[in-house]
């Protein structure tokens, strides 16, 4: 058994990895689209702000350890339905990435653990699922879209007598700010569900009690992996949320971030593992939506939205289908 839990604890890490390319763009993809960052700063800069961020807390870890299935300890088999439901997460991970569409790591992982616990016959905590990911997963974009337009009015009635080339000169300046927070919050939020899963793996397995805190090495690799898969950039992404939405003003892209960050920070405090690229994506449609409707790309926002509603059942699906293969190997 030790030897799969190695294999799921890398598997994990190799999740975490994807999810810090797939998702920088969140952080960053604004403060480089308005030339407030280059892109190898912004990239530099959001890796060091995801692992500070992954370092303040654990409960959305533990909402994602312990509130989506159920698995008896020392149960081989629960090991091998998170291996199937990292599996599909990271499948679906490269695929949205390979299109360009910001779709959830958080709800591919959820989609994952509910499919692969289903494919086995292990019961899903349907209450946590429901309360804890699928409404804040509605909720908390529009949450999000509503600040920022708030906001972007705010700013726009605020600076309405400004000289153009200053304001945008100072909101550039204040982008990185804004991105540094974007950055964090996300830590907050991503790097924890990947501690929530390996904390998982150690109490199928025994290594670790349901009531014991999450071990130090967990946080630390966690913070570190998704930092390494920041770095390492997701170029495609970002053009879809810097450009092909709407093409964000300073002003616009500093309220988007800023709006985020707050909704980001308020669910981690209540340990709900919300959608980075949800929440930074209903902000940016709230900044355009200031202008006028039609000032945003709603025909791409559509293909967003349709990849946020095939993430879970996809994502499951997949799931399913490695742990039937892996069953027969691990098993």
């Amino acid at each position: 058994m030790i030897t799969l839990v190695v294999v799921v604890i890398v598997i994990a890490l190799a999740f975490d990895y994807t999810n810090g390319f797939h998702d920088s763009a969140n952080a960053i993809a604004l403060a480089v689209s308005t030339r407030a960052m280059p892109p190898k700063a912004a990239v530099a800069m959001a890796a060091v702000m995801n692992v500070v961020g992954a370092l303040i807390s654990t409960k959305v870890a533990k909402t994602v350890g312990k509130g989506i299935i159920a698995t008896p300890p020392h149960d081989r088999g629960g090991l091998v339905v998170v291996l199937a439901a990292l599996v599909g997460a990271i499948i679906w991970n490269l695929a949205t990435w390979y299109f360009g569409l910001p779709s959830s790591s958080t709800h591919a992982l959820v989609g994952g653990l509910v499919g692969a616990a289903l494919a086995s016959s292990q019961a899903v905590k349907w209450s946590g699922v429901f309360e804890k990911v699928v409404i804040p997963m509605v909720i908390s974009p529009v949450i999000g879209g509503i600040l920022a337009y708030l906001l972007m009015l705010v700013l726009l009635w605020s600076f309405r007598n400004r000289n153009q080339h200053r304001t945008n000169l100072g909101f550039r300046r204040a982008q990185i700010f804004s991105s540094a927070a974007a950055a964090f919050s996300h830590g907050t939020q991503d790097a924890q569900k990947t501690m929530g899963v390996i904390a998982l793996t150690l109490m199928v397995s025994g290594h670790l009690h349901p009531n014991a805190d999450i071990p130090l090495w967990v946080i630390l690799a966690s913070a570190g992996a998704i930092a390494l898969g920041t770095y390492s950039g997701g170029w495609r992404i970002m053009r879809t949320m810097g450009r092909r939405i709407f093409s964000v003003t300073p002003p616009s892209a500093f309220a988007a971030q800023t709006a985020a960050s707050i909704v980001m920070l308020a669910t981690e405090r209540y340990g709900l593992p919300v959608s980075t690229t949800h929440v930074i994506t209903g902000s940016v449609m709230g900044v355009g939506a200031t202008r006028r409707l039609s000032a945003v790309r709603w025909g791409v926002a559509g293909n967003i939205v349709g990849a946020w509603l095939l993430t879970i059942p996809a994502a499951g699906l997949v799931a399913a289908g490695a742990w039937g293969v892996l069953h027969l190997f691990l098993n």
